[in-house]
């Protein structure tokens, strides 16, 4: 006698060895022995064998309807073997009932399963809803087809286009778009990025980096939501010495200015001026939201991306015209330069002129003044005297380094048509100028850190120690300046915790009771929040400043170009800060001029391949042998 039996949710069939009282000894056609429940068994019969048996239940279980079936079931419970004789008559044999078992069973949509060979039919509005459910997936699985095949003929769907973004940088695997690409990629072994490429659709390889940090940092766009202007601030007008500022030519959100008096008993007032929008900008409302939500101005070589709308940028930048909210720090020096004594206030500044950085010159370096000194010489001068005095004070030495500039055109063209031509001009840091800025800079966030300390107000401030950064709500020694105190407060236009860090000394100098207390949970979050969102920005900035690096070797269709052995092994290019690593660089000292032959560079992957071409004496000595 022959059974067939439910098994781990499989119809199987065997022979019975032998029988007890709840279970049964069963050899399966494939010779295995089973030790087989009683109340498993679905159905006994002598003929066919069992192989015969399931095959040929299969077979005709195909041929059936489940439709049909569904149409001429009863609304109650049934069993198979009950719907077997209905459909096939009484005598309906083995293999008919074994048939219509394994239509039931393989038709969870029609019949639900309710015991051992026992089913119900599914409701209609079930059933409806299940067949429209695989009808949909049918057609999805054909449009993801079709839409695999066209990429695979290096053909783009239009239907992508509002999609890219998502194929390339955040890609939802549950959408339809993305299994057509991954199949395509799958069958053509390349990466999505490489057959999207492949099919045109990266026009800009810079759009194609820049999306990617828009989709990770910035992933609901660069528009602000909509938010109205604050009122300005009623304050006095800073009488006395006129303000200027120093900043780069393309400069819009300018946060400082600078201000000299000469005193009747002799030294000079000094103001270093910040502009204020944390007068106007208050904790939690919509502007702070949305400075909140952005943490930084983010850079980059040819555009950059504001923390703060253009108007709010606008109404309280430090431009030449009308007064601005400003917190001032005054600084009266004696002749020497020498700081004596300080003083805040909260006030407005009259700015009357913006100078450019890179058309102001070093004559107020110079230890005379000349007839042939450009305005605002004898102010720089008195400036430069205060930085000399301050850098003395913090005694630490002066770090000669070579910066570059990014200039881009964007209405020239670029290499593989491309739009953008980039001009990087080296910049040597340390200048006077530099130093004039940077230490007036130090001393400012220096002075106001030292402020809230002795207020024992909280706030940001950037502590160094053991060669580690970090910032903290506490002040500690940043070793690095060489001193007890700096958090920092100058950039307010640009920087989330220089917009906190205002609001604080505001709330000191008015006596007034600060926005934010002791252990402020608003205070530590925007902290750490604004540590990590810094750091992600200015590694963006590196990796676009590396990418029109390359972009500028195919700019100047440079073969070979000039180098220097770095501490790493490495290799940094003389014309641009880019560091390459050459397989094939022998052992050199550290600071040994190089030539570096330029293979192919990538701009979509951002890579160069370039091989190691001798020293530089290399080639002269070529000539001459010739």
């Amino acid at each position: 006698m022959n059974v067939l039996f439910e098994d781990d949710g499989q119809f199987k069939a065997g022979a019975i060895l032998s029988e007890a009282e709840a279970s049964l000894q069963v050899e399966t056609q494939s010779g295995r022995r089973l030790k087989v429940k009683s109340a498993a068994v679905l159905l006994r019969f002598p003929t066919p064998s069992p192989a015969e048996a399931l095959a040929q239940a299969g077979e005709l279980a195909g041929s059936l309807d489940p439709q049909f079936l569904w149409d001429v079931s009863a609304d109650g419970e049934f069993g198979f073997d009950e719907l077997a004789r209905e459909y096939y008559g009484e005598r309906a044999t083995p293999v008919e009932q074994a048939a219509v078992a394994h239509l039931l069973h393989g038709a969870p949509m029609y019949f639900y399963k309710r015991g051992k060979g026992r089913y119900r039919k599914a409701p209609p509005d079930a059933l409806k809803a299940a067949l429209a459910s695989v009808e949909r997936r049918r057609r999805e699985a054909g449009q993801v087809d079709a839409w695999a095949a066209r990429l695979r003929r290096r053909e783009w769907p239009p239907e992508f286009d509002a999609k890219r973004a998502m194929l390339l940088h955040r890609p939802d695997k549950n959408a339809l778009e993305w299994k057509a690409l991954a199949a395509a990629c799958d069958a053509e072994r390349l990466s999505p990025v490489a057959l999207v490429a492949q099919c045109g659709a990266i026009p800009s390889t810079h759009d194609f980096h820049f999306e990617a940090f828009l989709a990770l940092a910035v992933p609901r766009g660069t528009a602000f939501p909509p938010a109205g202007l604050p009122p300005l601030p009623a304050l006095p007008l800073a009488a006395g010495a006129r303000a200027f500022s120093i900043d780069d030519a393309t400069t819009t959100e300018i946060d400082d200015a600078f201000s000299v008096a000469e005193l009747a008993g002799g030294g000079w007032r000094i103001g270093v001026h910040i502009a204020a929008p944390a007068l106007a900008i208050a904790r939690g409302d919509p502007i702070d939201a949305i400075a909140r939500e952005r943490l930084s101005t983010v850079y980059m070589p040819g555009r950059k991306i504001t923390m703060l709308p253009e108007p709010v940028v606008a109404a309280f930048s430090l431009a030449a015209g009308e007064p601005r909210p400003a917190l001032s720090l005054y600084v009266e020096v004696n002749d020497r330069g020498e700081p004596l004594r300080h003083e805040t206030r909260v006030e407005r500044v009259s700015v009357a002129a913006n100078l450019v950085l890179d058309r102001i010159g070093e004559a107020f370096a110079a230890p005379l003044p000349s007839p042939d000194d450009p305005p605002w010489t004898a102010e720089l001068r008195v400036l430069w005297l205060l930085a000399q005095r301050l850098a003395e004070a913090r005694g630490k030495p002066d770090v000669a380094r070579i910066d570059f500039s990014f200039d881009v055109d964007w209405n020239a063209a670029g290499p593989a048509g491309e739009r953008g031509r980039v001009s990087i001009v080296p910049r040597p840091r340390g200048s006077p100028l530099d130093k004039l800025v940077a230490e007036l800079m130090i001393h400012v966030n220096a002075t106001w850190g030292r402020t809230l300390a002795l207020a024992r107000t909280p706030g940001i401030y950037r502590v160094q120690s053991a060669g580690k950064v970090k910032m903290s709500t506490r002040p500690g020694e940043h070793a690095g300046l060489g001193l007890s105190h700096y958090l920092w407060s100058s950039s307010p236009l640009r920087r989330y915790a220089d917009l906190v860090n205002p609001r604080q000394l505001v709330a000191v100098a008015r006596g007034e009771r600060p926005p934010y207390a002791d252990n402020d949970a608003d205070l530590v979050a925007a902290l750490t929040d604004f540590e990590a969102t810094y750091s992600q920005y200015a590694e963006f900035q590196e990796r676009m400043e590396r990418y029109w690096c390359l972009r500028w070797l195919l700019q100047e269709d440079l073969g070979e170009t000039t180098g220097t052995v770095d501490r790493d092994g490495g290799v940094r290019l003389d014309r641009v800060p880019l560091r390459l690593r050459l397989p094939d660089l022998p052992s050199l000292p550290v600071g040994s001029p190089v030539r570096v032959r330029i293979l192919r560079v990538d701009l979509l992957e951002a890579t160069v391949e370039a091989r190691y071409a001798g020293g530089p004496d290399a080639q002269a000595g070529a000539a001459c042998v010739a």
